[in-house]
């Protein structure tokens, strides 16, 4: 998945329609105005470009470089390239202390989702970020009897708790198209994508057999 982030990563500002959203209203939930933050899976910049206060220190994290390279650039702002589940990165942050952990829309992909919170409770006790939830593309799933690769809304509420103390909500999204074959251009470069697990006629028979006009998608929003 991280290739599929890496070699879209210039289109990706055109298709992230639901990203935007909801990184957008990730920050606007944020009322204190940290001062040290930390991002995970910062992407080309749309959280920070929506951050209005001043801060001390922000760093940012991506597994793709091309997408680093896109990120906005700051005196006070140390963008990086490191897989969040990577060693070198649980390294790199164990001696660090943060007012705030954000992140949108991308620690539904964690490896170890346990493992990488109970760092990020060592060095934050306030973690604000939205996850897609295994629903997202739900009906694409059922035509092509695959499970979904991420976290059900039950993980991410049992990981969360087991470390912080959290708020949860669910909002689901249903994203329109004028045509199938716009919807699944979309699928392909958003970063979001399940149909690059199928096989050519497994795709096929799902091109065929999806009837909505939409794509779903699960975002739940966590809060400590």
């Amino acid at each position: 998945m991280n290739h599929q982030f890496s070699k879209y990563a210039h289109k990706y500002g055109n298709h992230n329609i639901i990203q935007k959203i909801i990184s957008k209203a990730l920050v606007r939930d944020i009322t204190n105005q940290p001062k040290r933050i930390l991002e995970l899976g910062c992407g080309s910049g749309q959280i920070f470009k929506h951050i209005n206060w001043d801060f001390e220190f922000y760093k940012a994290v991506d597994s793709s470089q091309s997408m680093c390279d896109l990120h906005p650039k700051a005196s006070n702002l140390e963008v990086l390239c490191f897989d969040f589940d990577s060693k070198d990165f649980l390294k790199n942050i164990k001696d660090e202390q943060y007012d705030l952990i954000i992140s949108s829309s991308a620690l539904q992909w964690s490896k170890d989702i346990d493992t990488l919170l109970f760092y990020l409770s060592r060095i934050s006790k306030n973690i604000n970020v939205v996850l897609f939830g295994s629903n997202t593309f739900k009906s694409i799933y059922k035509i092509t009897k695959h499970q979904s690769p991420i976290l059900s809304q039950a993980q991410i509420k049992k990981a969360f708790l087991k470390y912080f103390k959290c708020d949860f909500e669910t909002i689901n999204y249903n994203l329109e198209f004028n045509c199938k074959k716009e919807m699944f251009r979309y699928i392909k470069n958003s970063g979001v994508s399940s149909k690059a697990t199928l096989s050519f006629q497994e795709a096929k028979k799902l091109y065929q057999h999806y009837e909505l006009n939409y794509l779903e998608f699960e975002v739940i929003f966590v809060k400590s």
